[in-house]
């Protein structure tokens, strides 16, 4: 048990770290916890609405802000190209997210196709239906992926992760509109580099830390060749004579 919950810890702080910073995305994973919160209500109750909210409300102001918000350029904070911190990605990163949202979108057309409903409301119905299906096997499709390349505390660690993060943002976040409301686009997260969680990683794969040593080591090397080229407007004299 105290394993998983130091994975669990883990795998929530690297997921708070390394992908947002940006207080737009933050303010809307605060919106988005608050919608997830009203469609587990609603799974109890009109299931198929309950799934409507998620991917329609809480799913698109999520992924919004990780498309359109949060910087994709090096991350100064974690000292980490974005390129390590997509691989890295313990849930679903960039790509596989858009494989999901396409899948998402085609579930209606797909449905219309199939045989169109006597009525819309039962295409809304079905829909909804359809796109709880898709919600509850690209969590356990995820889960299987991680439970083989990682084994079972890690991916049961996700799943609880990821069914428990509406209650987290909420509590992570809550702040996050009103700094955004005094100006601050950008969280400057002082609290990572005081952290001891920031020295460990919620992934397994040893070949991964070489990884981020080679993205640091090919940053540096840009830095320091940019500052180790010669004013344009030195004189050349000065040049030989280094």
């Amino acid at each position: 048990m105290n394993l998983f919950l130091q994975t669990l810890r883990q795998q929530r702080w690297d997921d708070h770290r390394y992908y947002h910073h940006s207080r737009i995305n933050q303010s809307l994973h605060f919106v988005s916890a608050i919608s997830f919160l009203v469609a587990y209500g609603l799974l109890f109750i009109v299931p198929a609405w309950s799934a409507i909210v998620g991917w329609c409300v809480s799913m698109t102001t999520r992924q919004a802000g990780h498309f359109f918000f949060e910087p994709r350029g090096y991350d100064q904070v974690n000292d980490v190209s974005d390129a390590y911190k997509e691989e890295i990605k313990v849930g679903y990163n960039i790509r596989r997210k858009i494989v999901l949202l396409a899948v998402w979108a085609g579930v209606p057309l797909v449905l219309w196709l199939a045989g169109p409903a006597a009525d819309f409301g039962r295409l809304v119905h079905d829909t909804g239906i359809a796109w709880l299906a898709l919600g509850v096997a690209g969590l356990l499709f995820r889960v299987a992926q991680l439970w083989l390349r990682d084994g079972a505390v890690p991916a049961l660690a996700w799943l609880t992760k990821i069914l428990t993060d509406p209650v987290h943002d909420i509590v992570l976040y809550h702040k996050a509109p009103l700094a955004l409301w005094r100006g601050e686009r950008i969280d400057p997260m002082p609290h990572v580099a005081c952290s001891p969680l920031s020295s460990l990683q919620s992934h397994a794969h040893p070949h991964q830390h070489q990884h981020q040593h080679q993205h640091q080591h090919q940053h540096q090397h840009q830095h320091q060749h940019q500052h180790s080229r010669p004013h344009p407007h030195s004189h050349p004299d000065s040049r030989e004579h280094r």
